[in-house]
C-alpha cells in the first residue's frame, strides 16, 4: 500500500512534475516545481492557509508520483503536455481545443498555391492567421484563387505528357503543367494576393473594378455581376478590421473576462481583424494570474506558430519562463507586455471594453446553458424512470449530473462497405472526443438489425477488457430506428449480461425526430417528445449527428476504394504502390498518360510493373 508519509521522505531536491491521483488511480492534478522536494510536501502540511480547491484536492490524494527533469523550462512543457492528457480535475483546463484556420501560401514552391490548413509546419511557407471564421477563410481562398487564377492541384513537378485539367480550360489557370506559365509575372500575382492577406485591398479592390467595367462593357454582364460579388466580399473581410497601431507586428491581446472564460483578440498589419473567445474548466475560483498562465501554456503551446507579442492586462505566473517557452517552440523572440502608456495602452483599454460589454453576453450565454442543462437532466432522469416503470418525476435530482448518452447508426451502399457510428453526448452537450466508428466486419447485405449488434458487441467487449475510450458505460443507448433496433440492441446486451436502457429515436414522414420507443415492462411504448420541449431538441439533435457522423465515415470509406480502384486491380500494385503513384502524378488520369520510362522514376516502381501500368490502360 502507498505511504505518503514515507514517499515525501524519497522526493529529490531538483525539478520536476508531480502527479496527484485518487484512490481510483486516477490523476487529478499536475503540477511543475523547482524543487519536487520542497513543492510536494507543503500539500501535506497544516491546511491553515490554503484555499477551499487545494484543502478538497488534498483530501482526494490517496498517491502521488513524480517525473524529474534537466530544468524548470523541461518541467514546464512536461506539465504541460501531461495536462493535455490527463485533464485533471483540479487544473485549469482549456474546454475549446479546436484548432483554428491558417491560410497557407506555398511560398517553398515554383508556382505557389493559396489554401485554408489548420496545421502550421515550419517548412518556411507563409502563413496567415489563425481566423476564427473558417467560413471567412474559404471565401478568401476561393476569391483570391479566382482572381488571380492561382495553382490549385499539389503536385510541384509534372510528366512531360501532362494533360491539363478543367481549370486550364475556363481559363482558371495558365497551365502550369504544361509549362505555359510565366513564373515571373505569376510571382506578381501571388504577391498582389498576399497583399490582400496582409490587409491592403486598394489593388484587388481595382483590379476588380477593373474587370467588372471590361464585363459590362463587353455586355457579359453575368461575368461583371459576379466580379460585384467579389468586390463585395472583398469589402466585407476588411470591414471588421480597425486601424490601431503604427506597429505591423502579429499582436494577440489576451485578457481574462472571468475565470472560465478567456478573450483574445487578433492585430495583423496594425488592424484589429478578430476577436475569439474560450472556455475553461476550474474548480472553484482561481487566481487571474493563474488562469492566465494555463491558458497561455496550453493554447499557445499546441501552435507551431505565434505572435510576437502578447498584450495582457496583468502579468501571469511565469512569466519569464512563458516567454522562453514560446520563444523556444517558435523560434523567435516573443515578448508578454503589460503596456503602461502610448497607443498599445490605448489598445488594451479598447479591447477591455469590448470585454466589458462581452461579458454581460457570456453570463447570460452561462446562465441559458445551466437552464438547459437542467431541463435536460429533469426531463431525462423522467424518461430514465418510465422506461424503467418507476415514477413520472424523481423525487430528488442530483446537482451537476450529466447523463452520458450514446448513439448508434448504420450507414451502406446496398449493403456495401457498411459502416457504423457512435456518438457520446453527455448532457445536451456533444462530446467529440468520445465519438468512434467501426467498419462492418461480420455482416453481408443491408442488414441494419445484425450491423448493431456487431458495433455494439465490440464497443461492449472493449469496455469489458478495459479500453479506457469504452470502459465507461452510458446512462442511456440511442438506436436510430424503432423497436426492432432497440430489441436488436438489447439481445447483445442480455447475451453479455449488462443492463442498460435502450429507446429507439424515431422519425415522422417527413424524416423528422418524432419522439422515442421503448420496452416497459415487456410492452413496446412510443413516446412523443412534442410536450417536453428540452428532451425533444436533445433527441433530435443526437439524431442529425449520430446520422451525419455515420454518413461523412461512409462517405469518406467510400471515395478511397472508389480512388483507388483502378490501380488496385492492376497485379502488384497494392496500396503502398498505389500511393506512391497518385502523390507523384496527383490523379488517375496522368497516371494513365504516362509513360514507362515516366513510371519507373516513380519510388517503389520497377521496369516490370511500370510496363503492366502501361499495358492495362492501353
Amino acid at each position: 500500500m502507498f505511504s505518503i508519509e514515507e514517499n515525501l521522505k524519497k522526493l529529490p531536491d531538483s525539478p520536476g512534475v508531480y502527479l496527484h491521483k485518487d484512490k481510483l488511480g486516477n490523476v487529478i492534478y499536475v503540477g511543475k516545481a523547482i524543487s519536487l522536494k520542497s513543492r510536494v510536501r507543503q500539500y501535506f502540511q497544516s491546511s491553515r492557509n490554503m484555499d477551499a480547491k487545494v484543502r478538497a484536492m488534498v483530501s482526494n490524494i490517496a498517491e502521488f508520483e513524480y517525473i524529474t527533469t534537466g530544468s524548470e523550462m523541461e518541467a514546464l512543457i512536461l506539465e504541460n503536455n501531461l495536462i493535455k492528457k490527463y485533464m485533471p480535475k483540479y487544473n485549469v483546463l482549456l474546454r475549446d481545443d479546436k484548432t483554428y484556420p491558417y491560410i497557407k501560401v506555398t511560398t517553398t514552391e515554383p508556382f505557389p498555391r493559396i489554401l485554408k490548413t489548420r496545421n502550421v509546419g515550419k517548412e518556411g511557407d507563409k502563413y496567415f492567421g489563425p481566423y476564427s471564421d473558417a467560413g471567412a477563410v474559404n471565401q478568401m481562398v476561393d476569391l483570391l484563387n479566382r482572381v488571380y487564377r492561382l495553382k490549385r492541384c499539389s503536385p510541384v513537378k509534372f510528366p512531360g505528357n501532362a494533360t491539363p485539367c478543367l481549370n486550364y480550360h475556363i481559363h482558371q489557370c495558365d497551365g502550369i503543367c504544361i509549362g505555359k506559365a510565366d513564373q515571373t509575372e505569376y510571382k506578381d500575382r501571388i504577391d498582389s494576393a498576399m497583399d490582400f492577406l496582409k490587409g491592403k485591398n486598394k489593388n484587388l479592390t481595382a483590379h476588380l473594378k477593373e474587370k467588372m467595367t471590361d464585363a459590362a462593357e463587353g455586355m457579359n454582364y453575368e461575368e461583371a455581376a459576379r466580379y460585384r460579388d467579389f468586390i463585395m466580399a472583398a469589402n466585407a473581410i476588411h470591414e471588421k478590421q480597425r486601424v490601431v497601431l503604427s506597429d505591423t507586428h502579429e499582436i494577440d491581446v489576451v485578457l481574462v473576462a472571468d475565470p472560465r472564460h478567456i478573450v483574445v483578440f487578433y492585430v495583423r498589419e496594425g488592424k484589429l481583424s478578430g476577436r475569439d473567445h474560450f472556455d475553461l474548466e476550474t474548480v472553484g475560483e482561481e487566481s487571474n494570474p493563474l488562469v492566465l498562465s494555463a491558458f497561455l501554456k496550453q493554447h499557445y503551446g499546441s501552435q507551431g506558430i505565434g505572435p510576437s507579442e502578447i498584450i495582457v492586462e496583468q502579468e501571469p505566473e511565469d512569466q519569464a519562463l512563458l516567454e522562453e517557452f514560446l520563444q523556444n517552440l517558435w523560434g523567435r523572440r516573443v515578448k508578454i507586455l503589460v503596456p503602461q502608456k502610448g497607443e498599445k495602452k490605448a489598445l488594451l483599454e479598447l479591447t477591455k471594453s469590448d470585454v466589458a460589454q462581452l461579458r454581460k453576453n457570456l453570463e447570460d450565454r452561462e446562465n441559458n446553458r445551466r437552464e438547459r442543462e437542467s431541463d435536460v437532466y429533469h426531463e431525462l432522469t423522467a424518461l430514465l424512470a418510465r422506461m424503467k416503470g418507476g415514477v413520472e418525476e424523481p423525487a430528488k435530482v442530483e446537482p451537476g449530473k450529466k447523463y452520458r448518452l450514446e448513439a448508434y447508426d448504420i450507414s451502406n451502399t446496398n449493403g456495401l462497405e457498411a459502416v457504423g457510428a457512435m456518438v457520446v453526448f453527455r448532457g445536451s452537450a456533444a462530446d467529440k472526443k468520445a465519438y468512434r466508428r467501426f467498419k462492418i466486419r461480420t455482416v453481408e447485405g443491408p442488414d441494419d438489425y445484425a450491423s448493431i449488434q456487431e458495433i455494439l458487441y465490440r464497443r461492449l467487449k472493449r469496455g469489458q477488457e478495459g479500453d479506457p475510450g469504452f470502459v465507461e458505460l452510458p446512462d442511456l443507448l440511442l438506436m436510430d430506428g424503432g423497436i426492432g433496433h432497440v430489441h436488436a440492441a438489447m439481445t447483445v446486451l442480455s447475451a453479455m449480461g449488462i443492463s442498460l436502457p435502450v429507446a429507439g429515436m424515431v422519425k415522422d414522414d417527413k424524416h423528422r425526430t418524432r419522439g422515442l420507443v421503448y420496452e416497459s415492462d415487456g410492452k413496446p411504448i412510443e413516446e412523443n417528445l412534442s410536450k417536453r420541449p428540452a428532451l425533444f431538441k436533445l433527441i433530435g439533435t443526437i439524431q442529425e449527428e449520430v446520422h451525419r457522423f455515420a454518413i461523412d465515415y461512409h462517405r469518406g470509406v467510400r471515395d478511397k476504394k472508389s480512388l483507388g480502384s483502378v490501380l488496385d486491380r492492376i497485379e502488384g500494385i497494392g496500396p503502398t504502390r498505389r500511393n506512391a503513384l497518385l502523390e507523384h502524378f496527383g490523379s488517375v488520369e496522368n497516371i494513365k498518360n504516362a509513360d514507362e520510362e515516366t513510371l519507373r522514376k516513380v519510388p517503389g516502381i520497377s521496369e516490370s510493373q511500370a510496363k503492366r501500368i502501361r499495358e492495362y490502360f492501353i
